[in-house]
């Protein structure tokens, strides 16, 4: 059966290690017959929630800007792919902030997979803790979700560095076994 595969890409850097394996897990699912749609969350522009809780009423962010599209897709979505190098040992900024701001409509969210995909110069699991812990904590707020994949791409640092590295193929195959 064809799933509707969202992947959002937390990288900073367009063509960074956690992108690259973003684009791997892509052409796996479509290879295997799902459409499947990446966001590159730095080209949108998408605030930090306030708190204001005025979405509690409405189901409608206060804030008029590019997480509105987010939540679309992630409604639309069957899979949800979240990514994002480690920073500081936790998810980067932009990962981040969709997260927070999906408190809009995360009720509306029921029944998803996830896939996660994290890379990091570290290469001990350890590294990569936190950045799961805060993933795993967004997906148990929403009802249904199940935990379905995990990259834990570790001793890369440059961009471009995971190429040639067995998370390519792991992240093509993780893909293609949606």
């Amino acid at each position: 059966m064809s799933k509707n595969v969202l992947i959002l890409s937390g990288s900073p850097r367009k063509g960074g290690n956690s992108d690259i394996l973003c684009d791997e897990f892509m052409r796996g699912a479509q290879e295997a017959g799902h459409t499947a749609e990446k966001i590159f969350i730095r080209e949108k522009k998408i605030g930090y929630c306030n708190a204001c809780y005025a979405c509690r009423e409405s189901g409608v962010c206060v804030l008029k800007d590019g997480m509105q599209d987010v939540l679309d897709k992630m409604a639309w979505a069957d899979v949800i792919v979240m990514a994002s190098p480690v920073y500081f040992y936790a998810i980067d900024a932009q990962m981040k902030a969709v997260i927070d701001r999906t408190l809009a409509r995360w009720t509306k969210l029921p029944n998803k997979e996830f896939y996660y995909i994290m890379t990091a110069a570290d290469s001990e699991d350890e590294a990569f803790e936190t950045s799961l812990a805060c993933f795993r904590g967004f997906a148990v707020c929403l009802q249904g979700s199940q935990e379905k994949g995990i990259i834990r791409g570790g001793g890369v640092y440059e961009a471009g560095a995971v190429k040639g590295t067995k998370y390519m193929q792991e992240a093509y195959e993780m893909g293609r076994n949606v």
